[in-house]
């Protein structure tokens, strides 16, 4: 099965627009076609972007945060290659991606060019969508 990383600006997008291709991803996240994979550090990243950023009230937010922890595969990182992406703070979701052998999905591939170096792959959501035929 597929192993993907989410990046949190498709989780804010699916929040801001039920239109796209992110929207259409997290509406699938339980479809067992790929595997989310999570880290606390990417949970509490999603959860501050997310309370600070989205349209949500912290109980729908948390609702959202629990199910991904409930659905996704935890992994532990331990932030080995400090700084490896231009934004640094992404620094941890690269080391997520490349320990759990997935995916990043992301609509910032831009910022993730340095993933090809560990033989990942960066799709955006409609990229991905594409990869595992749901579009």
């Amino acid at each position: 099965m597929t192993n993907i990383v989410i990046d949190t600006n498709v989780l804010l997008s699916a929040i801001y627009s039920d239109k796209g291709a992110s929207y259409r991803l997290l509406s699938i996240i339980d479809s067992k076609k790929f595997v989310v994979n999570i880290s606390t550090t990417l949970v509490y990243e999603y959860e501050e972007i997310l309370k600070l950023k989205s349209k949500l009230g912290r109980s729908d937010v948390d609702a959202i945060l629990d199910y991904i922890c409930l659905i996704g595969k935890n992994n532990s990182i331990f932030y080995l290659w400090r700084p490896k992406l231009k934004d640094v703070d992404d620094d941890f979701l690269l080391e997520l991606a490349v320990k759990s052998n997935s995916i990043i999905v992301t609509l910032n591939g831009k910022d993730f060019k340095p993933a090809s170096e560990f033989g990942l792959r960066v799709m955006t959501p409609k990229e991905f969508l594409k990869h595992i035929g749901e579009i």
